[in-house]
């Protein structure tokens, strides 16, 4: 799958996604804060609920948002919900196991919500909205694997947009992507027709321009940043 390269690129990817269960609206929630589950919150970073509503974010977070945060601190199963209606239900029948229940009939449109979990940031969910939802054990398996990688690609777009000043060069990535599939600086050295201290150079001021505390750190946020693969 091809990288994100701003915010809008996440949109059709969403929306494919909010398609395939017949959903009406889908919602980007990312946990702020550190510390303790009561020093975080959640905050909407993409939704399409529409003109006018506005709210519907803050409704999902006033009602859920507790829950979310203690519930991602533990465990990686769905979430699910029932709206106020009677017929306003959300259902995974053959993985119902798997799936975690939220107190119903507190908003008005049912929901299912995958966790998502990258690190010290970058932790959060993507939700999905309607009013009936009936969800194949593949569906719930499948929406989580792509909810995972979008979180990814945000994570990675904030990432780059706060990241270094200095761009990597054409060496420092030949080097750190040899490095990220395993190779040692001699490795490296052999095949870019380089010496193992121009090597390490390489691999070091890259280190310093992704911030980062050793190689491996370094490699791990260049394929985030889509330097590397």
């Amino acid at each position: 799958m091809q990288r994100a390269t701003s915010r809008s690129d996440l949109f059709p990817r969403l929306v494919t996604m909010q398609k395939a269960i017949n959903a009406r609206h889908f919602g980007v929630l990312r946990v702020s804060g550190s510390g303790l589950p009561s020093k975080r919150k959640l905050q909407c970073e993409l939704e399409n609920f529409g003109t006018g509503n506005g709210e519907t974010a803050l409704s999902i977070i006033d009602a859920y948002g507790e829950a979310m945060i203690e519930h991602i601190e533990k465990s990686m199963l769905p979430l699910m919900w029932n709206g106020r209606e009677e017929s306003h239900l959300a259902e995974a029948p053959d993985f119902s196991l798997f799936t975690v229940r939220l107190k119903g009939r507190v908003l008005p449109f049912s929901g299912v919500a995958f966790p998502v979990r990258l690190g010290a940031i970058g932790n959060g969910y993507i939700l999905f909205t309607a009013n009936y939802i009936d969800l194949s054990s593949d569906a719930v398996v499948d929406l989580h694997g792509k909810s995972c990688a979008v979180m990814m690609d945000l994570l990675a777009l904030d990432e780059r947009k706060s990241g270094p000043a200095e761009t990597l060069s054409e060496r420092e990535i030949a080097c750190l992507q040899l490095a990220g599939d395993g190779r040692i600086s001699e490795e490296i050295a052999d095949k870019l027709g380089l010496s193992v201290h121009t090597v390490n150079a390489y691999l070091g001021s890259a280190t310093i321009k992704l911030d980062s505390v050793n190689r491996i750190q370094a490699i791990a946020k260049a394929i985030r940043l889509g330097y590397i693969s």
